[in-house]
């Protein structure tokens, strides 16, 4: 089987690429990525050499590029999309082009090449915040609360509008918040780990009760395997990760594990419309037969191990004067948009 990848030098898209490949001895992938800040070749570093495997540096948005690395494959699996909530309420601008027009562009280059089966990979924020104890199932509504969600909703409506509309096998799935190897340290846990390692503070946003659901990155990834084999073309699947916590509850983990004070951690204003919990119900993906392979502690410990293990890989990325830098110096002074709009 030929698969299109699109953004496959990302986090999610780089382990799934790896997953593949390590898993499916006749697979080809093609791997469609520009290459943006989060893009980083060095993600894939070790399976460069694999003739199973092409990376095509281009931008979704161009439709006579994405039509050529098209060419051939037999599925597309949509992973490319700007994913920073935080930078989405600064400038929504390139959420809208990538997540938005980048999504439409494949879906017509999609229908050229009768694909026959394209996994248009979303998340959890389309449903917004979920109150009290229960779980977003895929039949809920859409109340995206940030630019970003607001993105990926409006990518999600155009990827079922194929489906319906011209018959396009869209299967379009919705996971809850990822976190592994080779995640962009803006995000929060890599974050946090890589703080501390350095004994620098970690920014927890308000009251520290927001609740997200964790997914290990390895079980999301062997999940849209499943799918592309398994899932019906013109459902929705989501994938949880079964572990709520709190933000504060997620920090006294790592701080555990890691042996870390709690001085090193540093309460700031919450961000604009922080949504305050997220949950899924991935009991349709579970009747569909996919199993999780890992515990959260258990894939949490070798999280943690990986990014000790593999600084110098995020090292040259904080150094860079990337965004989650320039926010700590900024909440440190106390001039940081957000501490001007809570």
């Amino acid at each position: 089987m030929k698969i299109l990848v699109t953004g496959g030098l990302g986090f999610i898209g780089s382990n799934f690429i790896r997953h593949v490949l390590a898993t499916q001895a006749d697979a080809q992938i093609v791997n469609l990525d520009i290459q943006t800040y989060a893009g980083n070749p060095e993600n894939l570093k070790d399976i460069a050499g694999d003739k199973r495997y092409f990376w095509v540096q281009a931008d979704i948005t161009d439709p006579a590029l994405v039509g050529r690395a098209m060419s051939g494959a037999d599925a597309v699996v949509h992973f490319a999309a700007e994913s920073h909530v935080d930078r989405s309420i600064l400038d929504p601008g390139p959420f809208l082009k990538t997540n938005v027009i980048g999504t439409q562009v494949l879906l017509d280059a999609a229908r050229l090449e009768k694909i026959k089966k394209f996994i248009h990979v979303s998340t959890d924020e389309v449903y917004g915040s979920i109150p009290g104890k229960r779980r977003s199932t895929e039949k809920d509504g859409l109340f995206p609360n940030s630019p970003y969600a607001a993105s990926k909703a409006a990518s999600d409506c155009l990827a079922r509008a194929a489906f319906v509309t011209h018959q396009l096998p869209v299967i379009i799935t919705r996971a809850s918040n990822n976190f592994g190897p080779y995640q962009y340290p803006e995000k929060a846990l890599p974050l946090m780990i890589t703080n501390f390692f350095e004994g620098k503070t970690y920014p927890l946003y308000g009251d520290g009760l927001n609740v997200r659901d964790w997914l290990y990155v390895k079980d999301h990834v062997a999940a849209l395997a499943y799918i592309l084999k398994e899932g019906t073309p013109g459902e929705i699947y989501n994938i949880g990760g079964d572990t709520s916590l709190k933000n504060k509850e997620l920090v006294l983990k790592v701080r555990e594990i890691m042996k870390i004070p709690p001085s090193l951690v540093a309460r700031v204003p919450d961000r604009p419309g922080h949504d305050r919990r997220y949950a899924l119900n991935d009991s349709k993906l579970r009747k569909l037969g996919f199993e999780f392979k890992h515990s959260f502690e258990e894939a949490l410990f070798q999280t943690i191990e990986w990014y000790k293990t593999h600084e110098s890989w995020w090292q040259p990325l904080k150094k860079s004067g990337g965004y989650a830098a320039y926010y700590q110096k900024q909440y440190k002074k106390g001039t940081a948009p957000f501490s001007k709009l809570a």
